[in-house]
Formats: C-alpha cells, sequence, structure tokens
C-alpha cells in the first residue's frame, strides 16, 4: 500500500512543487520582506513559497490518510495531453512574441489561438474574445494602474 502512495502522481507532483516551494522560500529570505514604504521584494514571494509547502504537505497527508481502493489505473488521455502540451507550446509562443508584438498583439494572438484551437470555438467567437481580452489588459494596467505594458515594433 505504501509502496503505491510513493508512485502516486500527485504524492510526485505534490513532492516536486513541496521542493520548489522551499527553493522560493530560500532565494526569497535572501531579499528585504518590508521596507519603509511597506512591504518589500520578498514579501510576496515567501508567503507565496508558504502556500505552496503547505498546499503540497496537505495533499500529501491526504493520500495517506485516505483509504486506499485497489483499482485498475486510468488510461492515459492522450487528447487532453496533446492539448495540454499544445497550450504550453503557445505559452512559450507567446513569450517568444513579446518582445517584437508587445504585450497586447502577443496576447491577443495567445487567446485566439486557445479559443479557436484548443477548445474548438467558432473563429468569430476567438476573435471577439482575444479582442476583448487585449483591450481588457490594456484598459486596467495602461489606464486604471498606470503600467505600462511590453510594447513591440508597432508601439503597442
Amino acid at each position: 500500500m505504501r509502496r503505491d502512495l510513493v508512485r502516486d502522481g500527485d504524492v510526485i507532483s505534490a513532492a516536486a512543487i513541496a521542493a520548489l516551494g522551499v527553493y522560493v522560500i530560500a532565494t526569497a529570505s535572501k531579499w528585504d520582506y518590508t521596507t519603509i514604504e511597506g512591504p518589500g521584494p520578498g514579501f510576496f514571494p515567501i508567503w507565496y513559497g508558504i502556500g505552496m509547502v503547505a498546499l503540497s504537505l496537505l495533499l500529501i497527508g491526504s493520500k495517506f490518510l485516505k483509504p486506499s481502493v485497489l483499482r485498475e489505473p486510468a488510461p492515459v488521455d492522450w487528447a487532453g495531453l496533446s492539448r495540454a502540451a499544445v497550450t504550453w507550446l503557445a505559452f512559450v509562443g507567446c513569450a517568444a512574441l513579446l518582445k517584437p508584438l508587445g504585450f497586447t498583439i502577443s496576447f491577443a494572438l495567445l487567446c485566439f489561438f486557445l479559443v479557436a484551437f484548443v477548445f474548438g470555438r467558432p473563429l468569430r467567437t476567438a476573435f471577439v474574445t482575444a479582442a476583448a481580452s487585449a483591450a481588457g489588459f490594456y484598459l486596467v494596467f495602461s489606464f486604471a494602474l498606470s503600467v505600462s505594458l511590453p510594447t513591440g515594433l508597432l508601439g503597442f
């Protein structure tokens, strides 16, 4: 029974996330936790790392405390796995296009691709979603928060 838990995907991924959380805490603890103005650069990463570790340990603990039910392992969902891989590649593409095209256009392209090709919605829906999402980000960050988003060769 315990051997099966060690091979459980949730336990393995939770252990990896807990290790990442420990790394985040160790790195962020070298930064100022507070400054004269308020929270410093280490404030959010430390609490984020603590949250990662706590939730990971909670997941591992729940796996050990839950009674084991012997069942066949679920078959691999290749369609879902491929959609996840394509989504990650789309994020990488968006990051690569960020410098030449700017945030607004690269984010709009990411939204369009995800809605049209990953979720399989009509192109019109994808276009409206991409345009509204990019405009929303632009309005919130540029106007409401006065934070400039990365601009590309086209100036936005």
